[in-house]
């Protein structure tokens, strides 16, 4: 259970990541909107606050928001990211027995997979089968009757009992087997450790990201640079989602009938603005020339935000010709 918490715990970053600048967002559409159905706002624009000094609190409320997404992509992202990348290789290691399943082909890594037959109330297992493929040119295949796990302290054990072990050369198309009457098998040896494995995007800081290893290859390098600008673009966007509502709601008459249009509105452009800043972003991911498109959309709405509360606001209803007199 205190894994599993910890796991759950190491995910935060994102989820944080994904989530607060939609609840930015929904707090300031649901905070004007409550100030319009009360009155509140008509009488501060009455003492003589303009739209601008009105967004001035949202704008802080961008900006703590802001320093906090920056330091989960700086920092907090990275570092969680990469403690659960290494938890999962130790799970997967010192915890390889609880994985198996009777009668089921477990992958323990992508080149380790173990098969059992049954398991007993002790714990011994019968009808192994273990494919190791991490030589493509010397694949091995275990075979043993019956075995059991044994924990030590630099990872988990398989012992065999009354088995062969088949190595087969791929460049002479030999094979080789051995009969053995008791096999030990460290599963530590099996897998990449984690201090040494490649670190993939997602575990690197930004100055690893915007300067990479030399010898990482094309694929890679492209791969670190957009994780890199997508971490800064994410940021920004918390602005414009605080700036929709406010450009929505502020502007304009006053309605007694409420302000379900505007709110309704609001909800669309946060909709639209949401899904195409999610797919520019998978476009950068394929195209490397859309990573300037990124931070041009995650902008776009505070410009024109600031453009309508500046020089006007968004008319809603149908247009009535003046009476004639």
């Amino acid at each position: 259970m205190d894994v599993f918490l910890y796991l759950a715990l190491l995910i935060l970053p994102r989820f944080f990541d994904i989530v607060l600048p939609i609840g930015a967002f929904i707090a300031v559409l649901f905070i004007f909107n409550r100030l319009t159905s009360e009155s509140e706002l008509v009488v501060m624009r009455s003492a003589g606050l303009s739209p601008l000094a009105l967004a001035r609190p949202v704008m802080i409320l961008a900006g703590i928001g802001f320093v906090v997404l920056m330091s989960l992509s700086a920092y907090f992202l990275p570092t969680s990211n990469r403690e659960f990348k290494d938890l999962q290789f130790e799970i997967r290691n010192r915890f390889v027995s609880s994985l198996l399943q009777e009668g089921t082909f477990t992958n323990i890594s992508d080149k380790l997979t173990i098969y059992i037959g049954s398991r007993n109330e002790r714990g011994e297992i019968t009808g192994i089968l273990i494919n190791d493929e991490r030589d493509p040119q010397q694949p091995v295949t275990l075979f043993a009757e019956r075995g059991a796990f044994a924990d030590a302290q630099n990872g988990s054990r398989i012992i065999l009992v009354n088995g062969n072990r088949q190595r087969f050369d791929r460049a002479s198309g030999k094979l080789s087997v051995l009969t053995f009457d008791s096999y030990t098998l460290d599963l530590a040896t099996l897998r990449d450790a984690p201090v040494v494995r490649f670190r993939e995007a997602q575990e690197r800081f930004l100055g690893e990201l915007f300067f990479p290893p030399a010898e990482i290859d094309g694929t890679t390098y492209r791969s670190f640079i957009v994780e890199a600008n997508t971490r800064l673009a994410v940021p920004l966007a918390v602005f414009s989602f605080v700036m929709i509502p406010l450009a929505c709601l502020l502007p304009g008459e006053f309605n007694r009938r409420g302000q379900l249009q505007r709110v309704l509105l609001a909800v669309l452009f946060a909709l639209l603005f949401q899904s195409t800043d999610l797919g520019v972003k998978n476009l950068a991911a394929s195209n490397y020339a859309a990573i300037p498109l990124m931070y041009f959309i995650d902008l776009l709405p505070l410009t024109l935000g600031f453009g309508i509360l500046l020089f006007g606001g968004i008319r809603l209803g149908v247009w009535r010709p003046a009476t004639a007199r």
